[in-house]
């Protein structure tokens, strides 16, 4: 008896544009038609590209991700119709696997210029930077952060089902409320934008409407996951999504090999092109059966190791760099805390950029430690020593070594 193919629904054409082929799209909308059709229970494997579509080039140069069209983000694979998938039930993702393109064996990690895209730390750290990463099986290293090699938990950044109409018109009407009430001198949120909207294969009437009512594809949702950007989604993981459409219009993409918690740099894992191979379960009446509001999972047995003391943990609190303090802020705690190890691993020769796409990439543990003592939360963040080549043990006298650079703009190098 043979073995039966698993089939590819979807796959990449690297001689033209992301935005160009029907297969792929970069807005959450009912109305884009699905790709193809999987039936339930079903194994497949679909291919996605990175998620920029292919902005960002294995160089040595920042210039692209200063320079990145944030409009043309992210290229989904999908949607997919889910035979016997109606509204009500549960999507049961189990993901078999993750692999990039034999013939493309690297990343990317970047930090976004504060004026396009920003990060969790741009009012320190407001230049574009970049390090590439090469993949050797299951381990990465980079030429612009040397000495420093680990196993990459790799992952889908983003995975959902589409919304209905009337979620789709909740998320724009909350978010919304949020940009009008903004105070800040910062985005807070990113509205529909038509501009490099783009709608897989749907009719120039469907496209139009799409690209005028569209939720971006930047945040995860509590209606139906998107990105979530979760290291621990990784292979043997089993994922349980809302369905909210006929057919569930399933899509996947943002591929990392490796992410740190938080993805603090924005760009922030180490971001690919690749292969994902998943099993798809319907449950019926599941939402009800599970009183289900937003996704929840069930981590695989996959997880890079370092055994017990090998994690060297940070701590922060909600007093901001400046002295201020704040009440049980535990996102200001994690900048502390980030800034913290960037203080600390700044004593071996690492310039500040490197160790931020660091932190982004490597497989750190983030953790909040405490929100209930005011004023002060508290977060942690474990770095694993393991992953570099010297030792970095506070007990042992740090030598400043030679460590390159990151890849800055072409005004700055």
């Amino acid at each position: 008896m043979g073995v039966k193919e698993i089939r590819t629904v979807v796959k990449c054409d690297f001689s033209k544009p992301a935005w160009e082929q029907p297969g792929f799209h970069n807005r959450w909308h009912p109305d884009i038609p699905a790709h193809a059709t999987i039936a339930n229970n079903e194994v497949v494997k679909i291919e996605c590209f990175d998620w920029t579509g292919g902005q960002i080039k294995n160089n040595d140069s920042a210039d692209d991700i200063k320079n990145v069209d944030l409009t043309r983000v992210h290229y989904l694979s999908g949607p997919f119709h889910i035979e016997t998938a109606e509204p009500g039930d549960v999507l049961l993702v189990e993901i078999q696997d993750v692999q990039p393109f034999q013939d493309q064996p690297w990343g990317f990690t970047g930090v976004f210029h504060k004026n396009n895209g920003g990060g969790f730390l741009d009012d320190i750290y407001p230049e574009a930077a970049k390090a590439i990463w090469d993949f050797e099986g299951i381990f990465c290293s980079s030429r612009h952060i040397p000495h420093v090699r680990f196993p990459g938990l790799i992952h889908p950044g983003i995975l959902g089902c589409a919304p209905s109409a009337e979620i789709l018109a909740e998320w724009n009407r909350r978010e919304g409320e949020l940009v009008a009430a903004n105070t800040l001198s910062r985005d807070v949120a990113k509205l529909p934008e038509p501009q490099n909207a783009h709608a897989g294969g749907a009719s120039e009437e469907i496209k139009a409407k799409v690209a005028r009512e569209g939720a971006r594809t930047i945040p995860g949702r509590p209606e139906h996951g998107g990105n979530c950007d979760i290291k621990n989604l990784s292979r043997g993981s089993k994922i349980y999504l809302p369905v909210h459409v006929p057919g569930a219009k399933f899509s996947v993409g943002d591929l990392h090999f490796s992410e740190g918690d938080g993805e603090i740099s924005f760009c922030g894992a180490i971001e690919m092109a690749g292969i994902i191979t998943i099993k798809f379960t319907v449950i019926k009446d599941g939402m009800a059966q599970m009183g289900l509001k937003s996704p929840m999972y069930l981590p695989g047995p996959v997880e890079p190791h370092f055994g017990p003391g090998r994690y060297l943990t940070f701590e922060g609190f909600s007093v901001d760099e400046h002295g201020k303090q704040h009440y049980l802020d535990a996102t200001v705690a994690y900048r502390q805390t980030c800034l913290r190890a960037i203080e600390y691993l700044r004593r071996y020769g690492y310039n500040d950029y490197q160790i931020y796409l660091l932190l982004s990439a490597a497989p750190v543990q983030g953790h909040i430690a405490g929100i209930v003592d005011i004023p002060n939360a508290c977060t942690t963040l474990g770095l694993p020593m393991d992953i570099f080549d010297f030792d970095i043990r506070p007990e042992v006298k740090p030598v400043k070594m030679d460590m390159g650079s990151c890849a800055f703009t072409s005004d700055k190098m």
